[in-house]
């Protein structure tokens, strides 16, 4: 076994992510302190091929060194569009017909691995604050929650897992059809 070059992943070229098909789902990050943690985010969504994200309150945009030292210039693939209130993104995104989904720890959530993406909707996830997690005005917007099963002491993962564990698995669910 030998581990693959750059050179020989085929991956597409910034011009070409561009134009390509895009996965039909969207990021929205409310009010996220840590320029690491939208790098990741911005990383995740250029592997998956997502759509757009949306930076939200004191959610750091690019151009930012410190996003730049995790996005690995996902920053520049990936479109973005900051709002001042996530309140407006979410509402944006669902008179644009997404389907916007707090990940958020709230009653009546859906377990992640129950949660079926409808069929031909575009799907928007919020992903909140390191300490607060999502707005509660922001879920009340949302079209509903979903949380990822924990069995440990702590209360939640970090975001940028956070978001990489439910993008990942919705991503699945989607190619799988």
């Amino acid at each position: 076994m030998r581990k693959l070059k750059i050179n020989e992943l085929n991956r597409l070229s910034a011009e070409e992510y561009k134009t390509a098909e895009k996965t039909p789902i969207a990021v929205v990050l409310d009010n996220i302190r840590s320029c690491n943690n939208t790098g990741s985010v911005f990383r995740t969504s250029d592997a998956l091929l997502l759509e757009k994200i949306y930076l939200c309150g004191i959610t750091a945009t690019p151009p930012n060194k410190e996003i730049h030292k995790t996005a690995l210039d996902a920053e520049k693939s990936v479109d973005w569009e900051y709002f001042d209130k996530t309140e407006d993104a979410v509402i944006h995104l669902q008179e644009n017909g997404f389907l916007v989904y707090a990940v958020e720890q709230v009653e009546k959530s859906i377990s992640l691995p129950d949660f079926l993406p409808p069929e031909n909707q575009k799907l928007a996830f919020v992903f909140g604050n390191e300490v607060k997690g999502v707005q509660q005005k922001v879920i009340d917007l949302c079209n509903g929650s979903i949380e990822i099963p924990q069995y440990g002491t702590k209360h939640s993962f970090n975001v940028s897992v956070s978001a990489g564990i439910v993008l990942w698995d919705v991503f699945q669910k989607l190619i799988q059809r």
